[in-house]
Protein backbone atom coordinates (compact mmCIF):
# COMPACT_ATOMS: atom_id res chain seq x y z
CA UNK A 1 0.00 0.00 0.00
CA UNK A 2 1.20 3.50 -0.83
CA UNK A 3 1.65 5.63 2.29
CA UNK A 4 0.20 8.78 0.75
CA UNK A 5 -2.28 9.13 -2.05
CA UNK A 6 -2.72 12.47 -3.74
CA UNK A 7 -6.25 13.26 -4.91
CA UNK A 8 -7.24 15.98 -7.38
CA UNK A 9 -10.47 17.82 -6.51
CA UNK A 10 -11.97 19.74 -9.42
CA UNK A 11 -14.96 22.07 -9.47
CA UNK A 12 -16.37 23.55 -12.65
CA UNK A 13 -18.27 26.67 -13.64
CA UNK A 14 -20.24 28.69 -11.09
CA UNK A 15 -19.26 26.53 -8.13
CA UNK A 16 -17.26 29.47 -6.81
CA UNK A 17 -20.69 30.97 -6.03
CA UNK A 18 -21.76 28.19 -3.66
CA UNK A 19 -23.46 29.60 -0.59
CA UNK A 20 -24.79 32.51 -2.65
CA UNK A 21 -26.29 30.88 -5.76
CA UNK A 22 -29.72 29.31 -5.24
CA UNK A 23 -29.15 28.05 -1.65
CA UNK A 24 -32.40 26.06 -1.87
CA UNK A 25 -30.86 23.92 -4.58
CA UNK A 26 -27.17 23.98 -3.69
CA UNK A 27 -27.08 24.70 0.06
CA UNK A 28 -25.55 27.48 2.11
CA UNK A 29 -21.97 26.25 2.44
CA UNK A 30 -19.34 28.01 0.36
CA UNK A 31 -16.83 26.11 -1.75
CA UNK A 32 -14.11 27.20 0.69
CA UNK A 33 -16.09 25.63 3.54
CA UNK A 34 -16.56 22.39 1.58
CA UNK A 35 -12.86 22.32 0.71
CA UNK A 36 -11.97 22.83 4.39
CA UNK A 37 -14.19 19.87 5.35
CA UNK A 38 -12.55 17.75 2.66
CA UNK A 39 -9.08 18.84 3.84
CA UNK A 40 -9.94 17.79 7.41
CA UNK A 41 -11.18 14.40 6.21
CA UNK A 42 -8.12 13.98 3.99
CA UNK A 43 -5.88 14.55 7.01
CA UNK A 44 -7.73 11.83 8.92
CA UNK A 45 -7.44 9.49 5.93
CA UNK A 46 -3.76 10.27 5.37
CA UNK A 47 -4.15 11.68 1.87
CA UNK A 48 -3.17 14.93 0.23
CA UNK A 49 -5.60 17.03 -1.84
CA UNK A 50 -5.00 19.37 -4.75
CA UNK A 51 -7.95 21.74 -5.38
CA UNK A 52 -8.98 23.70 -8.47
CA UNK A 53 -12.18 25.54 -9.28
CA UNK A 54 -12.45 27.13 -12.68
CA UNK A 55 -15.15 28.64 -14.82
CA UNK A 56 -13.06 27.66 -17.86
CA UNK A 57 -13.18 24.19 -19.36
CA UNK A 58 -9.59 24.36 -20.62
CA UNK A 59 -8.22 25.14 -17.14
CA UNK A 60 -9.81 21.95 -15.81
CA UNK A 61 -8.47 19.90 -18.71
CA UNK A 62 -4.98 21.39 -18.31
CA UNK A 63 -5.02 20.53 -14.60
CA UNK A 64 -6.07 16.93 -15.31
CA UNK A 65 -3.21 16.60 -17.79
CA UNK A 66 -0.68 18.27 -15.46
CA UNK A 67 -1.57 16.11 -12.45
CA UNK A 68 -1.98 12.79 -14.27
CA UNK A 69 1.30 11.39 -12.94
CA UNK A 70 1.16 12.88 -9.44
CA UNK A 71 -2.45 12.10 -8.44
CA UNK A 72 -4.01 8.72 -7.85
CA UNK A 73 -7.64 9.74 -8.41
CA UNK A 74 -10.04 12.60 -9.10
CA UNK A 75 -13.13 13.96 -7.38
CA UNK A 76 -14.96 16.22 -9.83
CA UNK A 77 -18.08 18.33 -9.85
CA UNK A 78 -18.08 19.48 -13.46
CA UNK A 79 -21.08 21.77 -12.98
CA UNK A 80 -22.82 22.47 -16.28
CA UNK A 81 -19.89 20.91 -18.16
CA UNK A 82 -21.35 17.58 -17.02
CA UNK A 83 -23.94 17.77 -19.74
CA UNK A 84 -21.93 18.66 -22.83
CA UNK A 85 -18.15 18.66 -22.34
CA UNK A 86 -16.84 15.83 -24.43
CA UNK A 87 -13.42 17.46 -24.11
CA UNK A 88 -13.55 17.00 -20.32
CA UNK A 89 -14.80 13.44 -20.84
CA UNK A 90 -11.88 12.74 -23.17
CA UNK A 91 -9.32 14.22 -20.74
CA UNK A 92 -10.60 12.05 -17.88
CA UNK A 93 -10.62 9.01 -20.14
CA UNK A 94 -7.11 9.73 -21.45
CA UNK A 95 -5.47 9.87 -18.03
CA UNK A 96 -7.22 6.71 -16.82
CA UNK A 97 -7.43 7.72 -13.16
CA UNK A 98 -10.39 6.58 -11.07
CA UNK A 99 -12.83 9.45 -10.94
CA UNK A 100 -15.86 10.19 -8.76
CA UNK A 101 -18.43 12.52 -10.29
CA UNK A 102 -20.16 14.64 -7.62
CA UNK A 103 -23.31 16.75 -7.85
CA UNK A 104 -24.83 18.68 -4.97
CA UNK A 105 -28.36 18.29 -6.34
CA UNK A 106 -30.07 15.20 -7.69
CA UNK A 107 -29.54 15.81 -11.39
CA UNK A 108 -31.85 12.90 -12.23
CA UNK A 109 -34.84 14.79 -10.83
CA UNK A 110 -34.07 18.17 -12.38
CA UNK A 111 -34.60 19.60 -15.86
CA UNK A 112 -34.41 17.12 -18.73
CA UNK A 113 -31.11 18.51 -20.02
CA UNK A 114 -29.46 18.10 -16.60
CA UNK A 115 -30.21 14.38 -16.52
CA UNK A 116 -27.60 13.58 -19.15
CA UNK A 117 -23.98 13.25 -18.07
CA UNK A 118 -21.25 12.85 -20.65
CA UNK A 119 -18.84 12.37 -17.72
CA UNK A 120 -20.64 9.31 -16.29
CA UNK A 121 -19.17 6.81 -18.78
CA UNK A 122 -15.62 7.61 -17.59
CA UNK A 123 -16.44 8.00 -13.89
CA UNK A 124 -15.81 5.12 -11.52
CA UNK A 125 -18.72 6.33 -9.37
CA UNK A 126 -21.34 9.10 -9.21
CA UNK A 127 -22.69 10.71 -6.03
CA UNK A 128 -25.59 13.11 -6.50
CA UNK A 129 -28.24 14.76 -4.38
CA UNK A 130 -26.39 14.62 -1.07
CA UNK A 131 -25.39 18.28 -0.94
CA UNK A 132 -21.90 19.12 0.31
CA UNK A 133 -21.72 15.80 2.17
CA UNK A 134 -21.48 14.14 -1.25
CA UNK A 135 -17.94 15.48 -1.57
CA UNK A 136 -16.93 13.79 1.68
CA UNK A 137 -18.54 10.53 0.59
CA UNK A 138 -16.74 10.79 -2.74
CA UNK A 139 -13.38 11.31 -1.08
CA UNK A 140 -13.83 8.45 1.36
CA UNK A 141 -15.09 6.10 -1.36
CA UNK A 142 -12.21 6.96 -3.67
CA UNK A 143 -9.57 6.48 -0.96
CA UNK A 144 -11.09 3.12 0.01
CA UNK A 145 -11.14 2.11 -3.66
CA UNK A 146 -7.48 3.07 -4.08
CA UNK A 147 -6.49 1.09 -1.01
CA UNK A 148 -8.18 -2.15 -2.01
Amino acid sequence: MIDLERILVLNGPNLNLLGERDPGQYGTRSLDEINAEMFAMASRLGVELEFLQSNHEGDLIDKIHAERKTCRGIVINPGALTHYSYALHDALEAVGLPCVEVHLSDIESREEWRRVSVIAPVAWKRIAGKGPDGYLEALESLVNHLRT
